[in-house]
C-alpha cells in the first residue's frame, strides 16, 4: 500500500460522488476523495492530505477528459486551493442535482439499510437558479482586518471582492471594502422588504472550563436590529442575529411538503421540535385550526421570544423555550397526533428519536440539512417497527454539496 502522497499529483479516473462535495477515485488500492471532478473524468490531481490511512484527499488540477456535465465555474476564485464555499460550481445545474440525489440514496443505503430508488426521484430545484440566492452570508476576517471566506478544510481566508451566491446588499457587501481588525467575523443579512443588517463577531477574552473558549459575542454594526419575512400572508419579525431560512423560496416549498405529507386535520395536536421563530408551527396551527393545539420547542431563548410575538394572535400555537432531547421530550404534557422536526445538521439523535417515537403520533415529519444524520435517524424508526413513506429533496443550497429533505415515517401495521 503506497503511503506518503502528500504534494504528489496523481492521474486518476474519477468515480462515483461522495457525501461533502467530493468524488471517489482509487490509486494503489487507496481511496482517493477528489473535489473539483466529475463522475466519469480522467484527471490530474494534486495530494492535500495524507494521515497515512485508507484514503487521501486531493483537488483535480487539471482535466484530461471532460464529463459533459461540466461547466465554468462563474466564480474566479472557486477553484483548487481557493474559496471553500462552493463544492459544485463546476457542474451544471442538473448534474449538481443528479450528484445529490445520489448522495442521498448512497447515505440511506449505507446508514439506514434502505434502498430509497423507489422513493426519491430527482432532488427538486427552487425558483431563482443556481446564483444570487443566499440572503445571509458570514465573512471571516484574516489578521489584517480583510473580510473573505474559508478556503476547504483551513483556517486560511481567501479575501473575497464579492460573493456571487449572495442576493444584492449581501454577496456585494459594503463591509468587503473595510478593514475589521477587532472582528472575528462579519455578517450580512437582508430580508425580504431589502433591508440588509450588518453583524460583527468578537472574540470573548475569557475562557470556559477546560480551556474552551466561549462563544464570539454578535454586535449589530449596521441596519435594522429586527427583520422582516413573509410565509404567505404572514410577516414573521426576528432578530438580525436570529435563524432564518437563507434561501428565500425554501421555506414556502417545504412548509406546502410538509403539511401536504403529515396531512394535519382540523383539532389535531401537533408537536413541532427546533422550532425557531415558528414558520412551520404557524403552518401547522392554520392546519389544526382553533379546535387543535400546537406546541414547539426552541433552544433559543431570543428564538423562542421572537415565535411567541409572531404567532400571538394564534390562541391554540405557542413556542416553548427548552434544549431538544429525550429528556424534555418525556416531560412534555401532550399527546400529539403529528410530530414535526427540524433539527440542525447533527440531527436529533437516537435517544430524542427513541423518545418521540414513544409518543405514538400517526406521522413524523422530519425536516434535515444533512442526508447522513437523516438516515441514521430514519434507521432509530425502522428498527422500532417504523416505515418510511416518503423522501423528498430540494436544492435549497445551489452550487455546495448541501441538499434540504424531507422524510415521512409512520408507525408499522399492527399484526
Amino acid at each position: 500500500m503506497a503511503e506518503g502522497l502528500l504534494g504528489e499529483v496523481l492521474e486518476l479516473d474519477v468515480g462515483t460522488p461522495g457525501h461533502g462535495g467530493i468524488c471517489v477515485a482509487r490509486h494503489d488500492g487507496r481511496v482517493v476523495f477528489v473535489r473539483h471532478a466529475l463522475p466519469g473524468e480522467r484527471v490530474r490531481a494534486h495530494v492535500t492530505e495524507d494521515a497515512g490511512g485508507s484514503f487521501v484527499r486531493a483537488d483535480a488540477v487539471d482535466v484530461l477528459m471532460p464529463s459533459p456535465s461540466r461547466v465554468a465555474p462563474p466564480c474566479p476564485i472557486a477553484g483548487p486551493g481557493r474559496c471553500g464555499g462552493c463544492d459544485w460550481q463546476h457542474a451544471s445545474g442538473q448534474a449538481q442535482r443528479e450528484l445529490k440525489a445520489t448522495v442521498v440514496r448512497e447515505q440511506f443505503a449505507r446508514l439506514a439499510g434502505l434502498d430509497v430508488t423507489e422513493l426519491l426521484g430527482e432532488v427538486e430545484a427552487l425558483p431563482g437558479g443556481l446564483l444570487g440566492w443566499r440572503t445571509r452570508v458570514a465573512f471571516a476576517v484574516d489578521r489584517d482586518g480583510r473580510p473573505g471566506l474559508h478556503r476547504h478544510r483551513s483556517h486560511d481566508i481567501e479575501p473575497v471582492p464579492s460573493c456571487p451566491l449572495g442576493v444584492p446588499g449581501v454577496g456585494d457587501s459594503r463591509a468587503l471594502g473595510e478593514r475589521w481588525s477587532e472582528a472575528s467575523g462579519i455578517e450580512a443579512v437582508r430580508d425580504d422588504d431589502g433591508a440588509v443588517a450588518l453583524l460583527a463577531r468578537r472574540a470573548v477574552q475569557r475562557r470556559r472550563g477546560r480551556g474552551r473558549r466561549p462563544p464570539d459575542r454578535v454586535e449589530l454594526v449596521d441596519g435594522p436590529a429586527r427583520l422582516s419575512y413573509r410565509l404567505g400572508t404572514r410577516v414573521f419579525e426576528i432578530d438580525a442575529g436570529g435563524f432564518w431560512q437563507v434561501h428565500p423560496h425554501v421555506l414556502s416549498v417545504i412548509s406546502a411538503a410538509l403539511v401536504n405529507a403529515v396531512a394535519p386535520s382540523p383539532g389535531d395536536s401537533v408537536l413541532d421540535l427546533y422550532a425557531g421563530a415558528g414558520p412551520l408551527t404557524y403552518v401547522l396551527a392554520r392546519a389544526v385550526g382553533p379546535g387543535g393545539h400546537v406546541v414547539g420547542v426552541e433552544a433559543s431563548r431570543q428564538a423562542a421570544a421572537d415565535a411567541a410575538d409572531n404567532l400571538a394572535d394564534l390562541d391554540w400555537a405557542e413556542v416553548r423555550h427548552g434544549r431538544v432531547d429525550a429528556t424534555l421530550v418525556r416531560s412534555l404534557d401532550i399527546a400529539p397526533d403529528v410530530v414535526v422536526l427540524d433539527p440542525p445538521r447533527a440531527g436529533a439523535g437516537r435517544d430524542t428519536m427513541a423518545a418521540l417515537l414513544e409518543l405514538r403520533p400517526r406521522a413524523l415529519g422530519y425536516v434535515s440539512c444533512d442526508p447522513a444524520t437523516l438516515a441514521r435517524d430514519v434507521r432509530v424508526a425502522v428498527d422500532a417497527g417504523w416505515r418510511l413513506e416518503l423522501l423528498r429533496s430540494f436544492d435549497a443550497f445551489p452550487m455546495t454539496h448541501h441538499v434540504e429533505c424531507l422524510a415521512l415515517l409512520e408507525p408499522g401495521r399492527a399484526g
